[in-house]
């Protein structure tokens, strides 16, 4: 479970939690907050807001991080969301985003700022006043049509080389951990969506690895893990 995946992190370089349903980003993020006093910072990309507190009266894979960024040490003003857009942003989410003053970039934002400026705000806004940054990339952030394998595909989403500069960017920084979520492959085309998840953990290791920064959390994890 990601609870006990995340209590592990002083043995490990860097926690990934790779599959499915983005439910799980609430989870893996508890299990880091709950082995260490510091701040924890989250950069989200994906084309869904995933941010309102139920869907359909349950916790599912559009609510992580309402009950995310309730944790102690897991800051509202922390969580970068990055390609945010199209039809399936609810009310209850906007409302939640107003509410609880999160940074938000549209896909015209990126389109208007470039991907280079929006790493550069995103970064800012995840560390500033935290000692680390959690990495969630939702593979439906990405252009329907590069990934078929996913259970909401959204057109006008980012391009894959876009993807893979803006998540080097994000992990030359360093990184707590990541997830990579929502890849499907009963629905894949030949693997493409499985394939592009993996490239997108890929570089973000290597990213981490080429600035020095792989394994640069552990000094975060500083308490005996205890579920909160």
């Amino acid at each position: 479970p990601p609870l006990r995946l995340m209590a592990h992190c002083p043995a490990m370089c860097a926690p990934r939690s790779q599959g499915g349903d983005h439910s799980i980003g609430f989870p893996t993020v508890r299990g880091i907050a709950s082995v260490t006093t510091k701040k924890i910072g989250i950069i989200h990309v994906d084309r869904h807001a995933d941010i309102q507190e139920t869907d359909l009266d349950e916790r599912m894979h559009t609510t992580p991080w309402f009950h995310a960024t309730n944790l102690p040490n897991v800051s509202p003003l922390n969580l970068v969301q990055i390609g945010i857009g199209g039809w399936q942003v609810p009310r209850p989410a906007v409302e939640e985003i107003v509410n609880r003053r999160t940074n938000v970039f549209t896909m015209g934002d990126i389109e208007e700022l470039g991907i280079d400026k929006v790493a550069e705000m995103a970064l800012e806004r995840a560390w500033d006043g935290t000692d680390a940054v959690y990495l969630s990339y939702d593979i439906d952030s990405l252009e329907a049509a590069f990934v078929p394998g996913t259970g909401w595909p959204e057109p006008g989403g980012l391009l894959p080389r876009e993807a893979l500069k803006l998540v080097g960017l994000v992990a030359k920084e360093g990184l707590c951990g990541m997830e990579i979520v929502e890849v499907s492959p009963p629905y894949d085309v030949s693997d493409i969506t499985s394939l592009m998840a993996l490239r997108i953990i890929v570089d973000t290791l290597g990213s981490m690895v080429a600035h020095g920064k792989m394994g640069a959390h552990k000094h975060i994890i500083d308490k005996e893990f205890v579920p909160f």
